[in-house]
């Protein structure tokens, strides 16, 4: 079985059957398969072979699943990133995966490498032979999702197609899916929680709609989504249920047609997740856990007995047949939902070492305690500040940066406390339209603070705690 063999099996079994739509237009199974063979055939006829990587830099569209269905059928490796990234970063992206082709729905290129916008490939499709399918193994690299790195540019993480089903396969158990089901798709597809949205609903032969990066943060419009889609299993980071709740009437509405939601990313406020709970005594909620190098590996179903609870739910128990461990408090995961590795590095060798913190609870339950490191999360994207850090250094008025994730969920902000270069402080609406050159929108700056000088640890690094507590400090002034 591979990820491709998801909609294949499908689409001989119920053509008609819908399988994917977006805000305007939609496939059935079969128009998916279809769609897909003739982008294969196009992708054939531009030199793509296997074990190449085809970077997809589009819009959240059902043409593009019928996109990275053709890549993973040519036995290549999908590369996706959303429309939202700058072509600087793409660049970046680019020159790491080094990609055979860039397929684009949009007029911007990446100067030095193989764009082709994906209207020009349905036209170069053909009927011949080249519609075979590549034989993949589970070993076979499926798709590489980039994240913020700790280096300041960005990092791939690859997975096999067996990394990807043995999580999926899970999943759809868990969730008991069926081909009535009706998913929604949150999260970017370069953002692990889209892999089961998309073959999640393949493999129950349900089917994915998608939500698009404006709606996204939307909190009224997604709740009309959500009602009006008649949308069976919601899968999210909290955030985003915490705005469609606070903005968008969430809890008044009521769940619609909606029997499971699952949430995952980051931690769910208790205030608010105890509000949903109580709103919806009928919908399954599940707290998934995992960073994009294991995608889930443990899983906690929220009931009506953690309206009792006075902290935070825990990450519960293992998930797709992984191990999970502590070492000096660290949470460690091994089995087969562990990535092949970072792209252009040593294969993974043994558990992979998550950098969260964990502890179990009286029950035996995996209680998250945050990060061993400065990664942290906004909105459920992962967000290294050294990232964010280079890119501010590289403008002209800055000498030095350091950045902060200050506050939880929807009060998450990212706080840049900048020395600057020769006396002149930039603005932020200066340095906001720098960081949007390079930078996809999410790692975008939310406030500018100028210091002379950093405060130290006693060993000598930035004390990012005293940092913290300037923010604290002007709040209250």
């Amino acid at each position: 079985m591979s990820l491709y063999s998801l909609v294949v099996d499908a689409a001989a079994g119920s053509p008609d059957a819908p399988a994917v739509s977006d805000l305007v237009t939609g496939f059935t199974y079969g128009a998916l398969d279809a769609r897909a063979d003739a982008y294969l055939t196009a992708l054939r006829g531009r030199g793509v072979r296997p074990g190449d990587r085809v970077l997809v830099w589009t819009d959240k569209t059902a043409e593009a699943v019928a996109v990275a269905q053709a890549v993973l059928r040519c036995g290549a490796i999908h590369v996706p990133v959303p429309r939202g990234n700058p072509p600087e970063r793409v660049a970046r992206i680019a020159a790491d995966a080094r990609p055979a082709l860039i397929v684009t729905d949009h007029g911007e290129r990446v100067t030095g490498a193989d764009c082709v916008p994906s209207a020009d490939l349905l036209r170069e499709a053909t009927n011949s032979a080249d519609a075979a399918h590549h034989p993949v193994r589970p070993s076979d690299p499926a798709y590489i999702l980039y994240t913020s790195g700790s280096t300041g540019t960005p990092k791939g993480v690859c997975l096999s197609h067996g990394n990807a089903l043995a999580f999926v396969e899970w999943a759809c158990r868990e969730l008991r899916l069926t081909a009535d089901d009706r998913l929604s798709n949150h999260a970017a597809f370069s953002f692990d929680l889209s892999v089961f949205d998309l073959y999640g609903a393949f493999r129950a032969g349900a089917s994915v709609h998608l939500v698009g990066d404006l709606l996204a943060q939307a909190a009224e419009p997604l709740v009309d989504f959500l009602l009006e889609r008649r949308i069976t299993v919601w899968y999210s980071v909290p955030s985003a249920l915490v705005l469609m709740a606070e903005y968008g009437e969430l809890l008044e509405r009521g769940p619609g047609a909606l029997r499971a939601c699952v949430f995952a990313g980051e931690p769910f406020p208790l205030k608010q997740l105890k509000d949903l709970r109580r709103a919806w005594p009928d919908v399954r909620m599940l707290n998934w856990y995992g960073p994009t190098e294991t995608n889930v590996c443990t899983s906690y179903e929220v009931t009506a007995a953690d309206l009792a609870r006075t902290t935070a739910v825990p990450i519960g128990s293992p998930a797709a047949g992984d191990t999970v461990s502590l070492h000096d408090g660290e949470i460690l995961v091994s089995g087969p939902t562990v990535m092949l590795g970072y792209w252009g590095a040593e294969p993974q060798d043994g558990p992979y070492r998550t950098g969260d913190l964990g502890r179990y609870d009286a029950d035996g339950l995996l209680e998250y305690r945050g990060r061993a490191d400065d990664m942290a999360k906004v909105r459920g994207y992962r967000i290294e500040p050294a990232e964010v850090e280079a890119v501010l250094v590289a403008h002209e008025a800055v000498r030095n940066a350091v950045v902060l994730v200050v506050g939880d969920g929807l009060d998450a902000r990212l706080h840049a406390f900048v020395v600057p270069e020769n006396g002149r402080t930039p603005e932020l609406a200066e340095l906001r339209r720098h960081c949007a050159v390079h930078l996809p929108p999410y790692m975008t700056i939310d406030a500018v603070h100028d210091v002379g000088r950093y405060p130290r640890t006693p060993n000598g690094k930035v004390d990012r705690t005293a940092l913290g507590g300037l923010v604290v400090r002007e709040a209250g002034a």
